[in-house]
């Protein structure tokens, strides 16, 4: 919905309107919200955005072109919750703040709602993330047949039962909740499942007219247990050329196809602790399309030469077919960069110009930051035992196995990105708005860190780490830093990427997973072929497109925190009165730490007291709700 939508404000041909949105694109003809004949467009008296409403019940309308909010009466909403994505009519007043009026509820911030069953002593369905009553169109009689806590996916828009997830007492049913919570599934239709086996299991490179590249020792470097290998690399020490294999995924998922209709609407894999709920269909996901050891594969490849001083003086992107000699993790290859002593034959030979890359990258990164910046990065790895129960968790940093790949997946994403001028799908990064970093400084006064703004945001967060490293504090200040930044997002007109310091920068590297990357191969193919009218046809709706898809990484990278907060809370249920160690890490109203103790990284609500951003205190458990996911704690001595 808001992709279409977003394409009523640029303009959409009458042609390209699909059926099922005629009902509304015909009541906003005749009130005279569309106008046009051959294009019909939104009339500026009209508003695209998504509703806030305060504790007065008062909302605000956040227009989606990020102009400034409009004022909306609570009798005006029309229906209208927060998050819900409207279109509302402005009202024009003198001497007073802009105002709306909702007209149409296009969709309400959650397309479905998860429930659980309480018995009060009757039985009611609340609300899992606000524990606000629901009514529902079911008889008594009938609640009273399932078992207490009974989990229900709801329709947002009629409140009628869709599925029954299971019961909130059983810890597999928190992967069901998060991905409800967000209307994400797991399973595929028949007709993409179908479609995705039809290709086999094999390549038969004699079929296919492209560079052959299988006798080159490619080698992907992956986590331990991923099975989608989007990437792999070689380097030709001879002739100093990088080779970045990326999988060629596009070959095999069609535009408008039935794989690529639901990929689109999942737009990126969702990565669970023990699974993950994949873009694509396991059969491409973890085989055809995922470059798996000793097997050949059909990849998109950028030949990158550098010269003698490690500066870039090619950069080619051609098909070609690969077969990747070893499945290495980070950690076997941060063994190898320490103690580069090879098992056999094969490890031999990768390492003979994997050590040679690392100093080329190495050198590559320092020039990098330069006019970029470099954050402190840490990951929590959670493990799960066989009843879905919390075992224990990690904190992994980023290592050197990990910079070397991604200096190499970075050189590829900014050669992809030179290929498109400037009109197709880019990754973008805003520079901070000058209030946020003042505001910025002004709370790392009481750390005394006393930094003056500069013209040059680079220089002034350059010069915050710096004395952050002094204090020994990189960690934190780091994340203060982050905040302070706009989020990354997909764009189809290039504004740079501030962070990286890049001009000019789009994904390209992995698009098993990401709909974007999958999006730019078929752009870069109409390229590389000259097909101008699939160029045309790919970009043709695509400023509403990289709207869809930024939003759908949000919503994966929420299912997946949600996830981990319900596996947090089950551990924390059964530790209550227990004293953990832990960080205040925010002090608004309720002020929130996170745990540093035997466990990591899980939230816990504080009751109202005077804390300080950063103060390492000891906190008591009190209260687990395993509903909302929320702990609730009180600092002691």
């Amino acid at each position: 919905m808001k992709q279409f939508v977003t394409q009523l404000t640029k303009g959409i041909y009458k042609k390209d309107i699909p059926k099922f949105y005629k009902d509304l694109v015909d009541y906003l003809i005749s009130i005279k919200a569309l106008k046009g004949k051959k294009e019909l467009k939104l009339t500026s008296d009209y508003v695209i955005g998504t509703i806030d409403i305060n504790s007065k019940g008062v909302g605000f309308l956040t227009p989606h072109t990020g102009k400034k909010d409009l004022l909306i009466e609570p009798n005006d909403l029309n229906g209208a919750s927060k998050g819900d994505f409207v279109i509302a009519k402005r009202i024009f007043t003198r001497n007073s703040r802009p105002k709306a009026k909702v007209i149409v509820l296009l969709q309400k911030a959650f397309e479905t709602i998860v429930a659980y069953l309480s018995y009060e002593p009757n039985p009611v369905l609340r609300n899992i993330k606000t524990e606000r009553k629901i009514d529902v169109n079911i008889k008594e009689k009938q609640l009273k047949k399932l078992p207490p806590k009974a989990v229900f996916k709801l329709d947002a828009y009629t409140n009628e039962v869709i599925e029954v997830l299971g019961v909130l007492d059983d810890p597999k049913v928190d992967e069901k909740i998060s991905l409800a919570l967000y209307n994400k599934k797991e399973e595929f239709s028949k007709q993409a499942i179908k479609e995705a086996q039809s290709f086999g299991d094999f390549v038969d490179k004699s079929l296919y007219a492209r560079e052959d590249f299988t006798d080159l020792s490619f080698c992907t470097i992956d986590p331990e247990s991923a099975k989608d290998h989007d990437d792999a690399i070689y380097f030709d020490v001879t002739n100093r050329t990088l080779y970045v294999a990326i999988a060629d995924v596009s070959e095999y998922v069609y535009l408008n196809g039935a794989i690529d209709k639901e990929a689109v609407e999942r737009g990126f894999s969702i990565y669970f602790p023990h699974k993950s709920i994949p873009m694509l269909p396991r059969e491409l996901s973890e085989n055809i399309c995922s470059l798996k050891e000793n097997e050949d594969r059909l990849s998109l490849i950028f030949k990158i030469t550098f010269d003698k001083n490690n500066k870039i003086i090619s950069e080619e992107l051609v098909e070609g077919i690969i077969n990747s000699k070893r499945k290495y993790s980070y950690e076997t290859i941060d063994k190898f960069l320490e103690n580069p002593i090879p098992r056999d034959e094969i490890d031999k030979e990768i390492l003979g110009w994997l050590l040679e890359l690392y100093k080329i990258t190495k050198h590559l990164k320092h020039e990098r930051l330069k006019t970029g910046l470099d954050f402190f990065s840490d990951e929590i790895r959670m493990t799960l035992d066989e009843n879905g129960k919390l075992q224990k968790v990690k904190i992994e940093s980023e290592t050197p196995s990990h910079s070397l790949i991604e200096d190499c997946m970075l050189l590829a994403n900014k050669a992809a990105a030179k290929m498109i001028k400037d009109f197709g799908i880019f990754r973008v990064h805003d520079k901070p708005k000058k209030k946020d970093i003042q505001e910025l400084l002004n709370n790392l006064l009481p750390f005394g860190i006393d930094i003056k703004l500069d013209d040059d945001v680079v220089k002034t967060f350059k010069e915050i780490q710096k004395q952050a490293n002094e204090l020994g504090m990189q960690k934190e200040i780091d994340k203060m830093i982050i905040r302070t930044q706009q989020q990354a997002k997909y764009e189809a007109f290039n504004s740079g990427h501030f962070a990286l310091g890049f001009e000019k920068y789009t994904h390209f590297t992995s698009p098993i997973r990401r709909y974007s990357d999958l999006t730019l191969h078929r752009l870069l193919k109409s390229i590389i072929h000259d097909n101008e009218k699939f160029k045309k046809f790919i970009l043709r709706n695509i400023e509403s497109l990289v709207v869809k898809i930024s939003e759908l990484e949000r919503e994966a990278m929420k299912v997946e925190w949600d996830f981990y907060d319900r596996k947090f809370a089950r551990w924390a249920d059964e530790h209550i009165d227990q004293v953990v160690k832990a960080v205040v890490v925010d002090t608004k109203s309720p002020p929130i730490a996170k745990i540093d103790d035997e466990i990591v990284g899980a939230r816990i609500f504080l009751k109202k007291g005077d804390v300080s951003l950063f103060e390492k205190v000891n906190v008591k458990i009190v209260n687990v709700n395993i509903a909302t996911a929320k702990i609730k704690g009180e600092i002691v001595e």
